[in-house]
């Protein structure tokens, strides 16, 4: 039964979510089998799938083979796929198998017919496309549901993929190991002034490469080279209308009062500049506090630094007012050979004393 316009909408509209493991999972498969080479590798995806929201959380490689100059040529051992589903089952009964991956980068033209052998195993497979080596900036993965397309022509209709946004999300088990995991490759020394700039600036990147392959879809569009599809067109009209118009215009003109330009048009004006008045200063106060926080951290290292260096100075200049410790053994042998030496000179003395004839005649 073709699918209608709602049902494809329904397929956009759910969000997937797919765990780190089974990117970790992804390429150590894709490192161990097809590192270095043109091949992609082929894995089961497992998980939960209610309809509206899709949780992929687990995964496991599948033997793949396929003719690299022939793409109709494949092979998929099915048979380690139910064999791996049981062994999975007895584990974790709330991992069910709701799809399958391959290492990509892009489509293929027997991804159809691969995503038409998993449909033995559940209704609506998804298909995640994980790049191994992501070359761009964003999410490395494309998730993609089949449907079959209605052609405005009246001609027969034609299976095809529809792209799902996907998302990466970790629970909290998985948080942790992953934080154990960025400890070694974070930079501690970096502050959180300039990790928030990149993450930012990476934000932007990703937006800048997805209006950019908005505007070469159009291109081919009004080029005549892709055919118009309404629903594509529709999310981008709600995407578009969704922006705010943040631009200053001039203040209307005597002229355009007197040609007809009525109050909307002023009013509309004063909007637009009143809106993007308050973008800017509440970017500015942002910005403002971002510098300040900046400044008295760079104040408090400085105070910090000159203490340190007070402090030092003024150890070495009690070191030198005081003998140190080699100096003070000196002075305790040289006091304890002064004592031995009196004691010495006293008995001297007094055995003189006893010797002495005068004393002797006196006793």
């Amino acid at each position: 039964m073709p699918a209608t316009t709602a049902e494809t909408l329904s397929f956009v509209s759910r969000s997937v979510s797919v765990a780190p493991l089974v990117l970790l999972s992804a390429a150590d498969h894709y490192g161990r089998s097809a590192k270095g080479t043109r091949k992609r590798v082929v894995g089961v995806l497992l998980g939960q799938n209610d309809g509206k929201d899709v949780r992929v959380s687990n995964s496991f490689a599948v033997p793949f083979e396929e003719d690299e100059k022939d793409p109709s040529v494949w092979f998929l051992d099915h048979n380690y796929v139910e064999s791996m589903n049981d062994m999975f089952k007895k584990v974790n009964a709330r991992e069910k198998l709701i799809g399958w991956y391959h290492s990509g980068p892009k489509l293929r033209a027997s991804d159809l017919e691969i995503n038409e052998l998993f449909k033995r195993y559940t209704p609506n497979p998804l298909l995640v496309i994980i790049d191994v080596q992501p070359k761009e900036v964003g999410v490395p993965t494309d998730a993609y549901f089949a449907v079959e397309e209605i052609k405005d022509d009246g001609t027969t209709t034609t299976k095809t993929f529809v792209h799902t946004p996907s998302t990466i999300e970790a629970e909290e088990a998985e948080e942790i190991g992953v934080e154990h995991l960025l400890r070694d490759i974070r930079d501690v020394a970096v502050g959180t002034l300039s990790t928030r700039i990149t993450s930012q600036l990476q934000s932007l990147q990703g937006l800048h490469l997805r209006l950019q392959d908005i505007g070469k879809y159009l291109q081919r569009v009004l080029d005549g080279d892709l055919p118009v599809n309404h629903a594509i067109l529709g999310n981008l009209q709600d995407v578009f209308n969704l922006l705010p118009s943040l631009s200053t215009p001039k203040p209307p003109s005597t002229t355009a009062k007197t040609n007809g330009a009525g109050p909307n048009a002023t009013s509309a004006a004063v909007e637009n500049s009143e809106l993007a008045r308050a973008m800017s200063i509440k970017t500015n106060d942002q910005l403002m506090a971002i510098y300040l926080s900046s400044l008295i951290r760079a104040i408090t290292a400085f105070h910090d630094l000159i203490e340190n260096k007070i402090q030092n100075k003024q150890q070495v200049e009690d070191r030198d007012g005081k003998p140190t410790k080699e100096e003070d053994k000196q002075q305790e042998k040289t006091k304890k050979i002064e004592n031995l030496t009196n004691g010495q000179v006293k008995d001297g003395e007094a055995k003189n004393k006893g010797n002495d004839p005068g004393d002797k005649k006196k006793g």
